[in-house]
């Protein structure tokens, strides 16, 4: 069934991209457009996804790097893509953070 008549996109695809990782309709819309135009659709894409079932969220809880399968099977290094001062930050840590005066 069609949940976004304006990109043909279906039940089964938004369930893909779910099981590949994308947790939000954002997420959704960005794989494959849907939600982007009218707008109609979001609602449908919001049950679709239900709350909890994300595996790069359980990831993250679990304190792993979500994107570490992605990064590998393109051949990128833990730290391609960040900044300079992310990669320094997420080699070192959470930086601290300034105390209220």
């Amino acid at each position: 069934m069609y949940v976004c008549s304006c990109f043909g996109v279906t039940e089964q695809q938004v369930r893909a991209h779910a099981a590949t990782g994308a947790c939000t309709p954002r997420q959704i819309a960005s794989a494959c457009k849907a939600g982007t135009d009218c707008g109609n659709c979001v609602r449908r894409i919001q049950a679709l996804l239900g709350r909890g079932a994300c595996p790069r969220r359980e990831l993250i809880e679990n304190g792993a790097d979500p994107l570490a399968s992605e990064r590998k099977a393109s051949g990128l290094s833990p730290v391609d893509g960040l900044s300079p001062a992310d990669a320094e930050e997420d080699a070192a840590g959470p930086a601290a953070l300034p105390e209220a005066a």
